[in-house]
């Protein structure tokens, strides 16, 4: 475990109501960098991403609930849903991300809320927004990566459009509700009000596909798949080595003529077809063919000896083993040791980014059970006594 630093955020509290994806990793970043996370889970089993993970053993709720405190809450009864406005009276945040309209069904819509709590920041995410004809639609990840242009132009180009291997879409709606969230936080500080925080899926994917639009506006040109090349810029792709793939950007005039220098091939950093920018681009798949057939007969270390040797920005495809054993990630401490009650000590990725003053930390693993933490936050918080816990278990709200 880290050092318990209290973290930037250590002052606010976070009530988050979403579950699965993207409203959890909305949570984890904010209680990485010390908010007061409460995690409202339905009673019984508990957010799905407590049985989500790859392997033998489903690990990934023990990344996207640390920092967090676990308590139970039936949103679709009156009185789980009077527990939820009166938490939001405590909280600087509230995070969702149901499909829209769902909170204004349970009566706890923003408007209601912020009635509550003038100072209450409200983060929906959700796949369309809140606005808009496709509002009321479902809504996952792969669909708002569809949609904003990402699965398009991933894959190899004789093949259909393919998908990465981690929920990109949902993990960069959260960042953006995060950031706004946080954006929020600091208008809050001028006009003492919060704000609603609307995250798109799709538009959050969108937001990552640099000059896709106007490209297509201005000259017609749609971007198509292009495997592991990015079309025009050369040399940057993944090349075999005898043990290995190996990833070289040398597409820059001096990089590329560090590279040839590297190759024992200096005369082609002068050769019309490879002398710039423009005429790499043209030539792309030929120069990828040269640089292949010197890759091949050499293994990834001795490449890289070369590339590191010649100041030409490369590196090896990282598995979880080699970035285990890297000692590069162990001198930035990019992975923690964190010891939980079920697991014992597990490796995972740290908190990110570093910040100087006020650094994130991993405080307290993931809650192992479903409302572990209900007295500590009805009784100790809100103050509800022992009998009134009892009441709202016999009616099923917690």
């Amino acid at each position: 475990m880290t050092a318990r630093n209290p973290g930037a955020l250590s002052d606010i509290r976070v009530i988050e109501l979403g579950q699965l994806i993207a409203g959890p990793f909305c949570g984890q970043l904010l209680g990485d960098m010390g908010a007061d996370v409460i995690k409202v889970e339905p009673p019984g089993a508990g957010d799905p991403m407590r049985e989500w993970g790859r392997g033998d053993e489903k690990l990934w709720w023990e990344v996207v609930a640390r920092n967090k405190r676990s308590i139970t809450a039936n949103l679709r009864v009156p009185e789980g849903q009077e527990l939820i406005r009166r938490l939001a009276a405590t909280a600087d945040i509230l995070i969702e991300n149901f499909r829209p309209g769902t909170l204004e069904g349970w009566n706890l819509d923003p408007e209601t809320l912020r009635a509550i709590n003038p100072r209450l920041i409200v983060v929906r995410v959700s796949g369309y927004g809140q606005t808009g004809p496709y509002a009321g639609r479902a809504g996952f990840g792969g669909i708002g990566e569809a949609m904003g242009g990402w699965r398009y132009i991933v894959g190899d180009p004789d093949r259909p459009p393919s998908r990465m291997g981690v929920s990109i879409g949902d993990t960069l709606a959260a960042t953006y509700g995060c950031m706004g969230a946080l954006a929020a936080l600091h208008a809050r500080e001028r006009t003492g009000l919060g704000q609603i925080v609307d995250s798109a899926l799709y538009e959050a994917v969108l937001q990552v596909m640099e000059s896709l639009i106007p490209e297509y506006h201005v000259s017609g040109y749609i971007r198509e798949r292009s495997g592991s090349a990015l079309p025009g810029i050369s040399p940057s792709n993944v090349y075999p080595c005898r043990d290995g793939d190996y990833l070289i950007g040398a597409n820059q005039d001096a990089v590329f003529r560090r590279l040839c220098a590297a190759m024992g091939r200096p005369e082609l950093a002068d050769d019309p077809r490879y002398a710039d920018h423009v005429a790499r681009g043209r030539h792309q798949a030929e120069l990828d063919a040269l640089i292949a057939d010197w890759t091949w007969k050499r293994t990834v270390a001795e490449v890289e000896s070369l590339m590191i040797a010649n100041g030409v920005p490369a590196g090896a495809i990282y598995r979880a083993p080699e970035m285990l054993s890297d000692p590069h990630f162990a001198a930035r401490e990019a992975i923690l040791d964190i010891d939980t009650s079920r697991w014992g000590p597990i490796k995972m990725q740290a908190p990110f980014p570093k910040l100087s003053e006020t650094p994130s930390s991993v405080r307290s693993p993931a809650p192992t059970e479903v409302g572990q933490h209900n007295e500590e936050v009805y009784a100790g918080l809100l103050g509800y006594s022992a009998e009134e816990l009892e009441a709202l278990r016999a009616a099923n709200a917690i």
